[in-house]
Parts: structure tokens; sequence; C-alpha cells
């Protein structure tokens, strides 16, 4: 082999080597940083609503009623660093799902979990756009998207 061809080999195992540490970082990072705070307004009633669309769980019983704003780009899975942190239920990916906003409406991605994303019933294959009384299911999870 040629000394250039070798020099050319040693940069691409350099850059690939550096890729992987990237990644490793960026999946620690997602799993100890401390979910984002969320910033309510206050109703004439006194009830704190969000500002934005938000995700509100139906399922499970131990979550049911929690309200999640949708800020700019949050994940769902059960990492204590997701945005919407799902302990216990076995069938929701670490990072099972990110939900973002395009053009100010919630869009939902499906990042590769096992079992799937499903909005209304139907598995998510591409970012799919979300509209207010859709109901997202991960794992045993249900959340409603509301505005």
């Amino acid at each position: 082999m040629s000394p250039d061809l070798l020099k050319i080999l040693q940069f691409f195992l350099l850059a690939l080597i550096w890729l992987f540490f990237l990644r490793v970082i960026r999946a620690v990072w997602v799993e100890v940083r401390p979910p984002k705070e969320r910033w309510w307004k206050q109703r004439q009633d006194g009830v704190a609503r969000p500002r934005g669309p938000y995700l509100r769980v139906l399922e499970p019983d131990g979550l049911r009623g929690q309200i999640y704003e949708i800020g700019e780009e949050m994940t769902v899975g059960r990492a204590a660093g997701c945005g919407v942190s799902i302990d216990g239920d076995a069938f929701v990916s670490n990072l099972h799902a990110r939900v973002f906003l395009k053009n100010g409406k919630p869009w939902i991605e499906d990042l590769g979990s096992t079992n799937g994303t499903f909005v209304n019933s139907r598995r998510v294959a591409v970012p799919t756009p979300l509209k207010k009384g859709d109901l997202v299911k991960l794992g045993g999870a249900v959340l409603e998207v509301d505005r």
C-alpha cells in the first residue's frame, strides 16, 4: 500500500472514532440532564395552563393528568432526561419519540423505538403533524394533544 493511502485510512479511522465518542457523549448527556423547566401562564380562574400546545397524560394511571408543554423540542421515553419520562413501562424505549414544533405546529417523530409510536392508532413512520385531540400511544402510555 502506498503511504498516501495509509494516511487517508488513518484520518478516516480517526474520524470514525471521534463520531463514535460524540454519539456516546450525547447519549450520556440525554440520560443525566434534568428535565427542562416548563413555563406556565395563569388563567383568570387561577389554574395554570401551558402557553402553547401541550401533551396531557391519559394513561398510565400513575401519571394521569400530568401536562407537558411542547417546547421547541422534547423527547418522550423512559430515560430520566426526557421531557416526558414514562417510568416502569417496559414497552417504552429509553428515547422513544421526539415531539417538536415546526412553524408553530406540533409534530412527532419515532426515534427507532422497538414497539413503535402511534397517532390515532396509526403507526408513525415519518415525522407526523399533530392536532388538538390526537391520541399518541407509546407502549402502554397514552397522551392527548391539546392547546
